[in-house]
């Protein structure tokens, strides 16, 4: 007790914050999970760090609170279906705390709202348990309202409990029109409101930290987020395109963390003892190192423990697939690697067009995401990972290829590294500025592709969509304002910010660390823990990015020069629908050279891909998604009437498939018959196609327009 008071007297110092912290306040039926030393800490500093360092630089005060706490409980309970009225009502003074709370790091009120919130949750699935027995009636006319986000919260249990049941009766129907067998049916969804339960179950306070820091970040801007030290290391996993482990795919199957698949050439398939549904029932760290059991473990646990540096020795105790439970399981010494993810990397893949008795070659290079190894790259190793590295070396195949044109597919990119979005754009120009960043203090930098040499001139085409944003909208509004490609697809996301990827690890003073791991380590086990951080990361919002025209892509992100309809909804995904986002504006331009224009063609291609859609029964599949899309948005609620629902769902699975071979008719496949399914890595992407068309008409065009005579100097 006596370090935990010296804890937050050090803590107080170090912050100059004043108040202690409140007591908790005990839910009986939940987990009652409380907070923790770490998360205390972490509260305050990035409280701290949010109005000091943050672009926006925004006041904690109560009007935050309020929209902290109004995005917390959406978060939690956003169509009303768990919290009472009740419960609302005895949150009510909290909606101004929260700021207070953040600022002094008592996060028991937060941790109050969620137990709350998983006492409801458990409460409701038992009481759905209970109704499975019963014997519904599926030939009255009932309704389930299922989407209640703008109903008000539910006063009684009893209007709670018929809500439920409404649900109950709902995924019996489901489960009816797939299976007249209803025994099976109700130990099916016994089944799966057990497992609801037992997820319950293994929440914990990082789960609680996350729900709330997520909330909370958003609220003072999109784009700055707090990682807790798990999703800290998947964010940098997933940005270097690398980890460091085993090299095999895990889900948890029926309590057991089961193997779903195995990297080609990695630590795991080398083994030649490890294979696809092999459960994983135990993990020791090092030659010597005691086994933990994670039967029952929540998957990321299990992960971490799984994880760990390369050169590093991890046991795993493992059930092989279909041995039975009480089996000795096998021991399995493995060797931890660094593991290149090449599923999540830059592919490439060439379309031919025959056009005017012309045969035209397209590379498509789709990107998921800017990625870069930092860690390799700062340790000096010269095969580090990175977006760039990847699509350079496509670029040479594909012009070993004879490409007549390259279109880069930015669609669902939603960005990553800025470095890695100047470079990629230095394939396609000789040098020159790609992109302006001003920071906190209204200080501006220009950043520039300094290399000279060109990876490819030719005709260039960049696809994007309502989901390309931040790098993606740096790259493609460069290669729009230099005039190097074309731009073709929907518009872009709004994304104009940039973020620093901040270590709490880092921030927190030794000292403080050094007094809660001592405290932590006197009172509970300390596992090991892979590599991940102690106190988690924050990406921090430091800089807003402008194009060199002068224009910022936020809010408005970078219009197409030739438009397809989006099937992403622009009034529900982008940077303008985002109460908290930073406004659009713009700065002095910078000094560049325009390589071309594309300003004559676009008229007649866009007069060329409007003739095709006239008649192209994929474009009238794209509208159609579009409208379907719209309608099932709009409805609320469901008919609990067997006949009616069954009815709706032959007429939806037809018209689903009339669609489908409408667009499988245009891009020259064979039709399919009712229950067929598609043939495996079909493609039946419909905007790319025709985005190769657009490149191939510009390619055929006499006035093709790859550099300027004169090129236009712009000040």
């Amino acid at each position: 007790m006596f370090k935990k008071l010296y804890l937050f007297a050090l803590l107080g110092a170090a912050l100059a914050c004043k108040g202690a912290p409140s007591h908790p306040i005990k839910v009986a039926g939940s987990k009652d999970l409380q907070p923790d030393e770490k998360q205390m800490v972490v509260s305050r500093y990035i409280a701290q760090m949010i109005t000091t360092q943050n672009y926006k630089k925004v006041e904690l005060g109560d009007s935050l609170s309020v929209v902290v706490y109004n995005k917390y409980l959406k978060l939690l309970d956003e169509n009303h279906n768990y919290f009472l009225a009740s419960d609302i009502q005895s949150f009510e003074p909290l909606k101004t705390k929260l700021d207070d709370d953040m600022k002094s790091g008592d996060l028991n009120d937060i941790f109050y709202i969620f137990n709350v919130y998983q006492k409801r949750y458990v409460d409701h699935i038992k009481f759905s348990l209970t109704q499975v027995d019963n014997n519904f009636d599926f030939n009255t006319k009932e309704v389930f309202t299922y989407d209640r986000d703008n109903m008000p919260f539910v006063k009684t249990e009893a209007e709670m409990n018929e809500l439920w049941a409404k649900r109950v009766k709902y995924d019996l129907l489901n489960l009816k029109l797939a299976n007249a067998d209803m025994v099976k049916n109700k130990e099916i969804l016994k089944k799966r409101y057990q497992d609801l339960l037992s997820q319950s179950n293994k929440l914990t306070n990082q789960d609680v930290f996350q729900t709330f820091m997520d909330a909370f970040t958003t609220s003072v801007d999109p784009h700055t987020n707090y990682f807790n030290p798990f999703n800290a290391s998947q964010f940098n996993m997933e940005m270097s395109r690398s980890l460091e482990g085993i090299g095999a795919t895990l889900q948890s199957v029926n309590e057991y963390v089961t193997i779903q698949s195995v990297v080609p050439g990695g630590p795991a398939f080398k083994s030649k003892q490890v294979d696809v549904s092999d459960r994983i029932v135990g993990v020791a760290q090092g030659h010597n190192g005691e086994f933990q059991e994670i039967i029952g473990w929540r998957l990321d646990n299990a992960i971490s423990l799984i994880r760990g540096a390369k050169g590093t020795v991890v046991k795993l105790k493992i059930l092989p697939k279909g041995a039975p439970a009480s089996d000795k399981p096998k021991i399995v010494e493995i060797v931890r690697e660094k593991i290149i993810l090449q599923e999540a990397s830059a592919k490439k893949e060439i379309r031919i067009y025959n056009s005017n008795g012309r045969t035209i070659k397209v590379g498509i290079i789709n990107i998921p995401a800017f990625y870069m190894d930092f860690e390799a790259y700062r340790n000096g190793d010269p095969n580090y990972k990175s977006t760039t590295r990847d699509v350079k070396l496509i670029l040479d195949t594909l012009k070993k290829a004879g490409v007549d044109g390259v279109i880069i597919d930015l669609r669902q990119n939603g960005g990553g590294s800025l470095p890695e979005a100047i470079n990629l754009t230095g394939l396609f120009i000789k040098s020159g500025p790609v992109v302006q960043v001003r920071d906190t203090r209204n200080r501006v930098e220009v950043e520039e592709d300094e290399d000279p040499t060109v990876s490819y001139a030719g005709p260039l085409a960049v696809m994007t969509d309502r989901f390309s944003a931040s790098a993606s909208e740096i790259f493609a509004g460069a290669i729009q304002d230099y005039g190097r490609g074309l731009i073709i697809g929907s518009q872009t996301y709004g994304k104009g910010s940039v973020q620093s990827e901040i270590s709490m690890d880092k921030v927190i003073p030794t000292s403080i660390k050094d007094q809660i791991m001592s405290l932590i380590g006197n009172t509970t086990p300390k596992p090991a823990k892979g590599n991940l951080s102690d106190f988690g990361q924050i990406n921090l919002t430091m800089a807003k990015f402008y194009r060199v025209t002068g224009s910022s892509t936020q809010h408005k992100g970078v219009t197409p020069d030739i438009a397809f309809p989006s099937i992403i909804p622009m009034d529900k995904y982008g940077e303008d629908t985002e109460p908290s986002a930073m406004p659009w504006d713009t700065i002095a331009k910078s000094n560049y050279t325009k390589v071309g224009s594309f300003t004559a063609v676009i008229p007649k291609l866009t007069k060329m891909h409007a003739d095709r859609m006239a008649n192209s029964a994929g474009y009238k599949y794209l509208l159609n998604s579009i409208a379907d899309y719209k309608k099932r948005d709009d409805e609320k609620s469901v008919s609990l009437n067997e006949a009616d629902l069954k009815k709706q769902r032959d007429e939806d699975e037809a018209k689903a498939l009339e669609d489908n071979n409408m667009v499988r008719t245009s891009l020259g496949l064979p039709t399919l018959k009712k229950g067929q399914s598609k043939p495996k890595h079909e493609d039946l992407d419909f905007n790319k196609v025709e985005a190769g068309q657009i490149l191939t008409d510009y390619i055929l065009m006499d006035n093709k327009i790859t550099s300027t005579a004169t090129p236009a100097k712009v000040q």
